[in-house]
């Protein structure tokens, strides 16, 4: 990957170039996001771009570069881990192809459901940031942080309490093993599309359903032409800041700590933007559409989809191997733990 030039790295020094200042006297570290601006994604990188610069004083600068600038998301994690941008920000689920390891956290009733026992483990797991970072190290590149954005929800045609509920049900999932194996264990029928195909094909029927955090629901307008918003408490959306191992490791030691120092600091940030983005992107929808299904499942409902999903790990072995069933078991150890 690293010796290798495609027509993506040609296309991505085109922009990055168009971006950049003529006379540029500051050292600029280039940030790429698969969100928009306005996201959760883009509030954390403006964030960090703040701080950054703030504690530089202007020796560096910090370029935000939106969903699509430079490329696909795994594009932009490739770009990372050649050097050609310093950071970027991807949901898990677009780790798959690059560092399958990193799946562990698209299985289903993993995580616990509560927001601040999330975070915790998110922010300072050391099964993440030693274990699984050593594999994105093998792929040249290192796991800045992780965080939450937030419950995944389903928008749905009809209203959903139990497995027996989705039969006939084709739901949209990414194209992720672990994702069609989850979702087929839980009754449904898994569709893959891609995410620019999703609204067109709730609106035309071609599926009945997705999954995706409430601000995503409300930017992308998928409440429009669904009936239901289900919380299943099965998942949330887990996404990372990885930056290229090669170029990180060319900072000075104190540069690196105030990098980490600073994302460090900024997990208390980010939780408080999830939470309101959240809130207030649900209160959006209610105010647009007042009389769509809100359903929140109980713990009982939930315990059956739980059961329904236990074999879905066996779809992430198959994809990690011997190295993610370790993983797996020292992450489910931590969690015991908290």
């Amino acid at each position: 990957m690293t010796n290798r030039l495609t027509s993506w790295k040609a296309t991505a020094a085109a922009a990055l170039l168009s971006f950049a200042p003529v006379a540029a006297l500051a050292e600029d570290w280039k940030f790429a996001i698969e969100e928009i601006p306005g996201s959760i994604m883009d509030s954390y990188a403006q964030e960090f771009k703040k701080r950054i610069e703030a504690a530089t004083n202007g020796d560096v600068t910090v370029t935000v570069f939106p969903m699509g600038t430079l490329g696909t998301p795994t594009e932009t994690v490739e770009q990372a881990a050649d050097g050609v941008i310093q950071f970027t920000n991807v949901s898990i689920g677009n780790l798959g192809t690059i560092v399958p390891e990193s799946q562990v956290f698209l299985l289903p009733y993993l995580l616990p459901s509560d927001a601040a026992l999330i975070s915790k483990i998110l922010s300072g797991s050391d099964t993440i940031y030693q274990d699984l970072n050593s594999d994105f190290q093998k792929r040249g590149l290192e796991v800045m942080t992780m965080y939450s954005q937030g419950p995944q929800v389903w928008t749905t045609n009809r209203e959903i309490r139990s497995p027996e509920d989705f039969e006939n049900f084709k739901m949209r999932v990414m194209v992720s093993p672990i994702l069609l194996e989850t979702y087929k264990n839980m009754g449904a029928s898994p569709t893959p599309l891609p995410f620019g195909e999703v609204f067109g094909a709730l609106q035309l029927g071609a599926v009945d359903g997705q999954v995706n955090p409430i601000p995503t629901i409300e930017e992308m307008k998928f409440y429009e032409v669904t009936s239901h918003l289900i919380w299943a408490g099965e998942q949330e959306l887990v996404t990372t800041v990885v930056a290229g191992s090669d170029w990180f490791e060319t900072l000075s030691p104190d540069r690196q700590q105030l990098v980490r120092d600073t994302m460090a600091g900024m997990t208390g940030y980010i939780d408080g933007v999830v939470s309101d983005f959240n809130q207030a992107r649900l209160d959006i929808i209610k105010e647009a559409k007042p009389d769509i299904g809100l359903v929140v499942l109980s713990e009982e409902e939930r315990a059956v989809f739980r059961a329904r999903s236990g074999d879905t790990a066996a779809a992430y072995i198959d994809t990690a191997g011997e190295r993610g069933q370790d993983l797996l078991d020292a992450l489910k150890a931590e969690l015991a733990g908290n």
